[in-house]
């Protein structure tokens, strides 16, 4: 499976965590999700919303492993503090690459990476995905390469 594949993907997704195996290296790791198939009524104060389905890992399928050779920047927001941005341009679902956004922007701005990569490197691209709780976001010259992990029983 390549990054590609993942922009395909429907459903949620459950960002579990990162870590940085080497120096500027980025490993994310992510669970599939899918909602749990009995219907329960959930109550809000006063309010009874029925039939209402939880949204849950999926722990027949493998845990989704993305390594960044390196990176440029890369952020974690609580995904309650965004909002939708028209000015945004991207292809992909949870999974997506930006051809145009305020992060691009604002790392064109605020760093050096147009001087540093120019013509040497491969051109930077915006990695966003969206996952349940949070939204990632990552800067860099290398495409990840997609691990699936899977879980011993």
């Amino acid at each position: 499976m390549d990054y590609h594949s993942l922009m395909n993907l429907n459903g949620y997704i459950e960002f579990c965590g990162l870590t940085e195996p080497e120096t500027n290296c980025l490993r994310l790791y992510f669970a599939r999700c899918k909602t749990e198939e009995t219907a329960e009524d959930l109550i809000i104060g006063d309010t009874v919303i029925k039939n209402t389905y939880s949204i849950i890992i999926d722990k027949d399928l493998p845990i989704l492993q993305l390594d960044f050779e390196s990176y440029i920047a890369y952020s974690v927001t609580n995904e309650s503090f965004t909002s939708w941005d028209e000015y945004e341009q991207f292809e992909g679902k949870a999974f997506m690459i930006y051809t145009k956004s305020r992060y691009l922007d604002f790392i064109k701005e605020h760093t050096l990476a147009d001087q540093i990569c120019g013509d040497v490197y491969p051109p930077f691209r915006h990695y966003g995905i969206v996952c349940l709780n949070h939204i990632i976001d990552i800067v860099s010259i290398d495409t990840p390469k997609v691990t699936e992990i899977y879980k011993e029983l």
